[in-house]
């Protein structure tokens, strides 16, 4: 069966002294996103833009280079064969190097998810093998690899029968909590306040599905774009901000809980709302 996407990142994958060739895919489908054009509204024509330098004008790429800021407009030029020199290993290699129980790395630090293969059938075995005792042992395994021409940091686990490769966050890039949530007042919370809000999140408790959500806001996006097409003239709806409920946060707590009691969870797969007042066919306010 044919792949979906192209080979991302190819080369070998190594623990310890096994080392398998392996191919990467990009994990997550971005083709399903809506994108938008610039567009010179008088003419209905995109917006081009040119590469230009101050007090030459357009430039051609053949005559652009990658530079590093120094001081205040002065750069270090560097050619493209003198970044391809630097001689990193983790350009052709991942090294395994550690082990770490899956629930040891704080989600923060979760970037991107790629899928790992074999990259033929004599690298086959070692890939399972690697699988398998990663599964077994309940860990995933950290290492290092350079992809789009950055080293990032990666870790790699088991999902089904394949190993997926999760690009994560440095230490620096993660600003710290504390710098945000520091000042947050404290409260002595109210015992029976508290075991109604526990009541709550237990009886919205249920196994995660992610199928269960839809981008309501891209589908309404997309009923709005072929609307538009047709001709039909859409109107914006009154908004208001939705009150707060702090002061009566006790009461609000009781009427959730009750509330919850007398029915089921409900799956949030929820019908999307039509475009903002679009009118449907056959009735006024059609261009």
């Amino acid at each position: 069966m044919a792949k979906p996407g192209r080979v991302y990142w190819k080369g070998t994958l190594r623990l310890s002294l096994v080392t398998i060739g392996v191919e990467i895919y990009p994990a997550v489908e971005t083709a399903s996103e809506i994108s938008f054009n610039q567009i010179h509204k008088p003419s209905g024509k995109r917006v081009r833009y040119e590469r230009t330098v101050p007090g030459i004008g357009k430039v051609e790429n053949a005559d652009i280079v990658k530079g590093y800021e120094v001081e205040p407009e002065v750069y270090v030029l560097l050619e493209p064969e003198e970044i391809e020199a630097i001689r990193l290993e983790s350009k052709r290699t991942i090294d395994l190097v550690q082990c770490v129980d899956r629930s040891e790395i704080d989600p923060r630090f979760f970037e991107r998810p790629y899928y790992v293969l074999p990259a033929d059938d004599q690298a086959a075995e070692g890939y399972a093998i690697i699988r398998e005792a990663l599964r077994e042992s309940g860990k995933v395994a950290v290492g290092q690899v350079t992809m789009a021409g950055r080293e990032h940091l990666v870790v790699v686990g088991p999902v089904g029968k394949g190993l997926v490769l999760n690009i994560i966050r440095y230490g620096n890039e993660l600003r710290p909590a504390a710098t945000y949530f520091d000042e947050i007042p404290e409260h002595k919370l109210e015992p029976d306040m508290m075991d109604m809000a526990v009541q709550l999140i237990n009886r919205k408790s249920a196994p995660f599905n992610p199928d269960a959500f839809k981008d309501s806001y891209g589908v309404a996006l997309r009923e709005l774009v072929e609307e538009k097409a047709k001709g039909h003239k859409i109107l914006s709806p009154p908004t208001s901000e939705p009150a707060s409920n702090v002061i009566n946060l006790k009461d609000a707590l009781k009427r959730s809980v009750q509330e919850e009691r007398a029915e089921p969870p409900k799956s949030s797969k929820t019908k999307p709302k039509s475009p903002a007042g679009r009118k449907p066919a056959g009735t006024k306010g059609r261009a």
